[in-house]
C-alpha cells in the first residue's frame, strides 16, 4: 500500500482586484460623461417670442388701457403677456383694482371694441391660447357672451383672464365689454 502523507487543504484566496478594477472603471466613465456634459451643455435659452395669429382683430402693442392692471411683479412675467387688447379698443370706464392690494389681486376695466362680439371673443381665444391659456368656461350666469381662461402662474396660483359682453351697451358697429384679470386664491 502506498502511503500518502497527509497535506494542509489548499488555500483559495479570492482576489477583490476584478471587482475594483470595474468600479474604478465605472467611475472613470462617469467622470468622462460629466466632463463632456459640462462642456457641450447649452443651457436653457428663454423666448420671448410673440406669437402672431393670422386672421381677426390684431394684437394693439402700443396700447396702455390696461397698464395699471400690471404692477412690478404683480401679475407674474408669464401671466402678463396675457394683457393685450385688440386694435380699435378704447376705454368706456376707468380701471379697477377691487381688493387696492388686500388680498387676492383683482383687476378689471370696462372698454369698448370696433368690432362684433364674435371677432372679440375669438380674438382673445386664438391670443391666449397661443400664449398657453386654456379656455375653461364660456358663456355668463346672465347670459352674456364670456370667456374664462385659465393659467399657472410662476407665483404657484392660478391665474383668470375673463372678457364678458356688455351685450345691452354693445351697438350694430361696436362691442361694449370688460377685461377682467385676477388671482385664483387656490395655489397651484
Amino acid at each position: 500500500m502506498i502511503e500518502t502523507k497527509p497535506q494542509p487543504p489548499l488555500t483559495t484566496t479570492t482576489s477583490i482586484l476584478p471587482a475594483a478594477a470595474v468600479l474604478a472603471l465605472a467611475i472613470a466613465m462617469l467622470a468622462v460623461f460629466m466632463v463632456i456634459n459640462l462642456v457641450t451643455n447649452q443651457g436653457v435659452s428663454t423666448t420671448t417670442t410673440i406669437p402672431v395669429v393670422v386672421g381677426g382683430l390684431g394684437v394693439d402693442p402700443s396700447s396702455s388701457l390696461l397698464a395699471n392692471c400690471k404692477t412690478p411683479g404683480t401679475p407674474p412675467s408669464n401671466i402678463a403677456t396675457g394683457v393685450v387688447v385688440p386694435v380699435r379698443t378704447e376705454s368706456r370706464g376707468p380701471f379697477q383694482l377691487p381688493n387696492s392690494g388686500a388680498g387676492d389681486f383683482d383687476c378689471f376695466r370696462p372698454l369698448v371694441t370696433s368690432a362684433s362680439a364674435s371677432s372679440l371673443l375669438s380674438f382673445y381665444r386664438s391670443q391666449l391660447e397661443a400664449r398657453g391659456w386654456s379656455l375653461f368656461s364660456s358663456g355668463a350666469s346672465n347670459g352674456s357672451p364670456q370667456y374664462l381662461f385659465q393659467k399657472a402662474g410662476s407665483d404657484t396660483f392660478y391665474w383668470v383672464i375673463g372678457v364678458t359682453v356688455a351685450t345691452a351697451a354693445s351697438t350694430a358697429t361696436s362691442t361694449a365689454w370688460t377685461f377682467r384679470i385676477y388671482q385664483n386664491s387656490s395655489a397651484i
